[in-house]
């Protein structure tokens, strides 16, 4: 990928890869990961004449790094990319989600319509907005068999703590539980990711899972807001966490949604098929 720089944001500095000319695509990476998950598309992306906006997101690699947990809360990382839409000059981009980053997408969509033009998550569904931010009250009930870690990462130091007894390899235990093929990653890319969170920490990126029963009390209001703008759901086949199947019935609260099915493929769908997801991409586009 191209160098990136830093921009600054509502007080904090986003590490932001920002190549090419044309519409904007903003690429929001998810957990664990970096604006470095979207090295594989970056270059197809900017070939087809958009430019390419990817920050590594509050907490993570070379971005700031807030001590309170409170500093990531929804309307932080919401408003992160509101600022970089405007600090960019980026008009109404096109905004595409991992992961957490789709959760962020989802919400810019729902709290924001008018500042986006099209949007595309990966893996993450949308079923109304309480779908989205479950509390842990809900997912200690419902979810424990999928998201037992989520839990894990409530307790102040439970974390880091796990994470620092064998840095290597609870990472890549992450990245290969949740993949259709664990050679997805080479031994250098790896090591990408791995020097960016032992020299980061984890503390800011599971900040994120330490705010969710504060999202959710803080948006209530939205329940079963509706997400109107253009939008391309990807799912793929495999994903341990979120199968396809959560797709159905999407277009209650979606109603102008395509939704494709990535085969042979887990969670780390950009960096696992992303010849598929830069075809799919462009030609939700340009249709």
């Amino acid at each position: 990928m191209a160098s990136m720089d830093l921009v600054t944001v509502g007080g904090v500095e986003l590490n932001v890869l920002d190549e090419g000319t044309g519409p904007a695509i903003v690429l929001l990476h998810g957990f664990p990961e970096l604006a470095y998950s979207w090295r594989h598309v970056v270059g197809p992306f900017v070939d087809a004449g958009y430019r390419v906006i990817a920050p590594d997101l509050r907490g993570f690699g070379g971005s700031s790094k807030p001590d309170q947990v409170e500093a990531y809360g929804l309307e932080h990382l919401v408003g992160d990319v509101l600022g970089l839409i405007d600090a960019l000059d980026l008009g109404r981009p096109t905004v595409v989600g991992h992961d957490w980053g789709a959760v962020i997408a989802w919400s810019l969509a729902v709290m924001h319509p008018d500042r986006i033009d099209k949007l595309v998550s990966l893996n993450v569904p949308y079923r109304g907005w309480c779908s989205a931010f479950p509390t842990t009250e809900t997912i200690r009930e419902q979810m424990a068999d999928r998201f037992g870690y989520v839990l894990m990462f409530q307790e102040p130091g439970v974390a880091e703590a796990w994470f620092e007894s064998d840095p290597a390899g609870k990472l890549r235990a992450f990245y290969s539980g949740g993949a259709s093929d664990p050679a997805f990653l080479t031994d250098d890319e790896f090591a990408v990711f791995l020097d960016a969170f032992v020299s980061g920490g984890i503390t800011g990126p599971v900040n994120l899972y330490r705010n969710i029963d504060a999202n959710a009390a803080a948006t209530q209001h939205l329940a079963n807001a509706p997400v109107t703008v253009p939008t391309l759901m990807i799912a793929t086949d495999s994903d341990p966490v979120l199968p396809p199947s959560l797709v159905e019935g999407m277009d209650r609260w979606v109603p102008d949604l395509r939704v494709e099915v990535i085969g042979d493929c887990g969670h780390w769908t950009q960096q696992e098929r992303p010849d598929e997801v830069v075809r799919l991409i462009l030609d939700f586009l340009s249709g």
